[in-house]
């Protein structure tokens, strides 16, 4: 990502940047900054429809500028692009102001983003997005015979880069349509592999399958390797780790992921450091429950005692349209940096992001046991019946009021 122009005021944290991605993990950052009312820019292409005088008219495509006011925001993951809708805020001869309109992201394209707030959040998300250290720094194969998925494992995104599909025959006595099959199916892998995984970047190539399908495929790219002179396999042969994954789906990335062996491989990358903060949090609520907890008012009850050590939350709880539920997040995760603690955000593009999600999304590793906090959903459950019971009690008043008032106007 490439900042082109910032303009943000010291005071009230209002103003401007101007933004051009450059990586399709870019993209996906670009959409974790974008929010409903935001004021966003770009170059876009719009129908434009004419009425001549005679009353025939004629439609044409115009690129022109425009700037709308965010409605709605979605990213598509396989076709990597930033879809946002709203309504046109700058009026022009083509455009007439208030109109809807659907401007769409795409790499190398420049656009600019106006808030009425730039957060901590949103700052830290535009540091991680222009650090150039940041690339794919793991890519995976997984495979079963006939099924692979080459995939880029980036710091945010899990990327499918080609998914190979080959009809693999029995075997039979006296036919050598198997081993054909099986040789089509390698050959196309290991293209696959050359075409999308770039070994300087690339810290480890981890290649997961049931059985001894790994150990043929492997042994089949280095013999290959070796005959056709490849130095790019033959010079980082040591990057490729063999795991066992159930099947060649990518989801069996998520066993590929739980193995400490593999995780001691890949120490130095960001998603090996969440995987491990996340099984960390897992074993420590069997283990030391009391030092273990999830949902925002466990954990904000937590951090009042400046108790947390470690913050783990998805990027999805900031993506939240209610502006009062993201600030509560962004306090939290200030709260805890301010008091020495680690914050670990994940991407919900990631599995392990996903898993996090499954248990509120936010959870906290304790610095010491707080076994009271126990007390706090029993509290909550509480509130929520009293506050329930008072609505109930509020509309039953308001309908005895509304047939007193009937009477009286019988009466006269």
């Amino acid at each position: 990502m490439k900042i082109l122009k910032k303009n943000i005021s010291a005071k009230d944290g209002s103003g401007s940047i101007m933004l051009r991605p450059e990586t399709p993990e870019d993209l996906w950052h670009s959409y974790n900054l974008l929010q409903k009312g935001d004021m966003v820019r770009c170059t876009t292409v719009r129908k434009v429809v004419k009425e001549s005088n005679t009353g025939s008219t004629t439609s044409s495509k115009k690129r022109l500028n425009l700037t709308i006011q965010l409605k709605k925001v979605d990213f598509d993951p396989d076709a990597l692009e930033v879809r946002l809708s709203g309504t046109v805020q700058s009026e022009n001869e083509l455009v007439r102001m208030g109109a809807h309109h659907t401007l769409t992201l795409e790499l190398n394209q420049k656009f600019s983003i106006e808030k009425e707030c730039w957060d901590a959040i949103y700052l830290d998300l535009i540091e991680e997005a222009v650090n150039p250290d940041r690339q794919a720094e793991v890519a995976a194969v997984v495979m079963h015979m006939g099924l692979a998925h080459v995939c880029l494992v980036t710091g945010a995104l899990t990327i499918t880069k080609a998914r190979i599909d080959v009809n693999i025959p029995k075997k039979r006595t006296g036919s050598s349509a198997n081993a054909k099959a099986v040789t089509k199916f390698f050959e196309a892998v290991y293209q696959a592999i050359l075409r999308h995984v770039d070994f300087q970047k690339v810290k480890v190539v981890l290649i997961g399958s049931p059985g001894f399908v790994k150990d043929d495929f492997f042994q089949y790219i280095v013999q290959e390797a070796v005959r056709r002179d490849d130095r790019t396999i033959i010079e980082n042969k040591s990057k490729f780790v063999l795991v066992r994954a159930s099947n060649g789906h990518k989801y069996a990335l998520e066993e590929v992921f739980s193995d400490p062996n593999i995780m001691q491989r890949m120490n130095d990358t960001k998603v090996a450091k969440e995987v491990e903060v996340l099984h960390k949090f897992m074993r420590m609520m069997d283990v030391d429950p009391d030092r273990a907890y999830y949902g925002f008012a466990h954990v904000q009850r937590a951090q009042e005692q400046q108790a947390v050590d470690s913050l783990l939350v998805t990027d999805e709880l900031f993506r939240s349209s209610s502006v009062k539920t993201r600030r509560q997040y962004v306090d939290l995760v200030e709260d805890v940096r301010a008091s020495g603690g680690k914050v670990y955000i994940f991407s919900s593009m990631h599995i392990s992001g996903q898993q996090l999600q499954q248990v509120s999304g936010v959870a906290a590793i304790l610095r010491y046991p707080l076994p009271d906090l126990d007390e706090l959903e029993e509290l909550a459950e509480q509130d929520r019946t009293d506050v329930t019971d008072d609505e109930g009690s509020e509309e039953g008043d308001e309908e005895t009021d509304q047939v007193r008032e009937d009477l009286e106007y019988m009466n006269f």
